[in-house]
């Protein structure tokens, strides 16, 4: 009878092991969860040192665990931020963190005094002129520029804010478009969150027709 209490005893004791949460990442051998703070400490330490914003996928490879499970954890990081001058947000289906909105004022005053690095009026212009009416020729934006863009496009390119998107079907040119990480620094989920510039455009025709001067 003892022996059939101890073997049950065992059993009760092991069982919750087989179900436990294993957060073992393959890669480095060490379980997240033997950490202080666990996975979801283990989430805010990546997280606060990436440059784009990363899919749950990818970080539930890094952690060995499954993508339900991070994006429980990032669903909790983020109401946890309430209150304070950041937030985690997912954009263009990636969490990262930024600075909450209600900041803007003083987030613009500091990069406006010069302490990053900005893009220059042209880039911005070209930029815009991408970003809403893309996909697009490089030839279609010089046209509507006036202006040679060739430098601005590589510039453009190199800093990922802008990338190919094949071949127009009746020129063959390149066609450009903007990039997930251009939303990202925007804050916006989707191209078509973007600010509605129609009034202050010329209209479609009009820029249709500029294609063939170029």
């Amino acid at each position: 009878m003892s022996t059939q209490a101890s073997t049950g005893a065992r059993a009760s004791t092991s069982a919750p092991a087989s179900t436990a949460r294993s957060a073992a990442s393959p890669d480095t051998g060490v379980d997240v969860e033997e950490l202080p703070g666990g996975l979801r400490a283990g989430l805010e330490a990546v997280l606060m040192v990436v440059d784009e914003a990363v899919p749950a996928a990818q970080l539930a490879r890094v952690f060995g665990v499954s993508a339900a499970e991070v994006e429980t954890e990032l669903e909790a990081i983020a109401e946890a931020t309430e209150g304070h001058g950041y937030e985690l947000r997912e954009i263009g289906g990636g969490w990262r963190y930024y600075s909450r909105r209600d900041f803007a004022p003083f987030v613009s005053r500091f990069v406006v005094d010069g302490q990053t690095a900005r893009l220059t009026q042209a880039a911005l212009e070209t930029l815009a002129v991408v970003a809403y009416r893309q996909p697009v020729t490089r030839g279609r934006i010089a046209a509507i520029r006036g202006v040679n863009v060739d430098s601005v496009m590589r510039t453009l390119t190199l800093r990922g804010l802008v990338e190919e998107a094949g071949t127009d079907p009746t020129s063959g040119a390149l066609l450009y478009r903007t990039t997930s990480y251009f939303l990202e620094r925007l804050g916006l989920g989707s191209i078509s969150e973007l600010p509605k510039l129609s009034p202050h455009l010329p209209g479609v025709d009009e820029l249709d027709g500029l294609d063939g001067e170029f």
